[in-house]
């Protein structure tokens, strides 16, 4: 009797929908014992695996998939993610290139009417730089735009989202800069900020360059000194969610309850959550002093005044993670067993920051470890 993969494919993508990747698993992985199967089947299989932290395996199913089917673009992207998180970063960065190429992000692509640049010295020639995606990839590849102009040689226009746009004005590399929305002036060549390390070469040992490449504003460094000014040190930043809307939220966030044990270490903590879990502060876990300081933040200025006063970041990742590394602000970061490609794997600390330090789940949804650990260094961290 032929197995119903119809009925298969459904049920896989019940439990991977809700989150039992075990499960789904077990259902698939016995129509694949033999080395063959259909394709949909092992486009399951890693997407049942690679939550579970195999990735080794992982890779070599999506190599296989690539193999098979070079114009299939969306396995390519999820390869380069793989690659990525591998540490391998030539090809996982050629790959990344497909990020725009896939049905459900085609739409959002930015089309530009020039050449992109491709790496060469373009001297007496105008080049667009520009932004793309959240707003912790802008802080993470900003430090770039120096390296493309000394590269290229070429007069450079920096394009950048607003939220972002007075950080930007403070950092070096570009000779004019505009923000998202207004016609920028002519150029000759454009390159996706998140495609500079592909036309660059961007290797592992090029990192981290200068740091700090970002700076706070000095009269929201004032302001920001008379407002914390008393609290008893240390003052640690707390973000416990990220974006809402992020297609991994559910996996990368947790509740300012779970942080519990972190108010036993005896610092004052000053909740700068944006969003929905910001009332969260209004009732923190009991023995936690916590300031909220959440309503009192306008905009990325008023968050790196703070980072830039404050002893310590303890964040999810989020953008506030990369906006302290960019910084050169000390930051500890929480992250899911099987993190965002940036964050590589079996490391406490990132090439791309090296005043952040990171704490990994042993088990996938499973916070307590960090937390223990965490509130354990913050004691040390305290009695410095």
């Amino acid at each position: 009797m032929n197995p119903d993969f119809g009925t298969i494919d459904r049920q896989a993508r019940e439990f991977i929908a809700a989150g039992r990747f075990a499960e789904a698993e077990a259902l698939v992985r016995p129509y694949l014992a033999s080395g063959s199967g259909p394709l949909p089947l092992w486009k399951l299989l890693v997407a049942a695996i690679r939550p579970q932290g195999q990735i080794a395996e992982t890779r070599v199913i999506q190599e296989m998939l690539v193999a098979t089917v070079p114009g299939d673009l969306t396995e390519r992207f999820h390869l380069s993610e793989t690659l990525l998180l591998l540490g391998e970063f030539e090809r996982g960065w050629r790959e990344y290139h497909h990020r725009y190429s896939m049905a459900h992000t085609h739409a959002i692509g930015r089309r530009v009417q020039r050449p992109r640049w491709d790496g060469r010295p373009i001297p007496g020639r105008t080049l667009l730089i520009h932004d793309e995606q959240g707003f912790g990839d802008t802080f993470q590849f900003m430090r770039m735009v120096p390296w493309a102009k000394a590269r290229s040689g070429a007069r450079v226009v920096l394009e950048v989202n607003e939220e972002t746009l007075s950080l930007a004005q403070r950092t070096a590399g570009f000779d004019h800069i505009v923000a998202r929305g207004n016609l920028p002036p002519a150029f000759d060549m454009h390159c996706e900020m998140m495609s500079l390390p592909m036309v660059m070469g961007l290797k592992p040992a090029d990192l981290p360059g200068q740091i700090p490449y970002l700076s706070a504003d000095p009269q929201r460094l004032d302001k920001w000194q008379r407002r914390l000014a008393g609290l008893p040190r240390p003052l640690v930043a707390l973000v416990w969610a990220g974006r809402p809307t992020h297609v991994n939220d559910a996996n990368r966030s947790m509740t300012l309850d779970q942080l519990a044990p972190l108010g036993h270490a005896g610092v004052t903590f000053l909740s700068i959550q944006k969003g929905p879990a910001a009332d969260e502060a209004v009732s923190p876990p009991a023995g936690m002093s916590l300031v909220s300081l959440s309503d009192e933040i306008e905009d990325f200025e008023d968050t790196a005044a703070i980072l830039s006063i404050a002893d310590l970041l303890i964040s999810v990742d989020s953008s506030p993670v990369h906006l302290a590394g960019g910084l050169g602000r000390p930051a500890w970061v929480m992250l899911p067993m099987v993190p965002d490609w940036r964050w590589m794997l079996d490391r406490s600390d990132t090439p791309w920051y090296p005043s952040v330090r990171l704490f990994r789940q042993r088990q996938r949804a499973d916070w307590s470890d960090i937390v223990a650990a965490m509130a354990l260094e913050l004691t040390r961290f305290k009695g410095r």
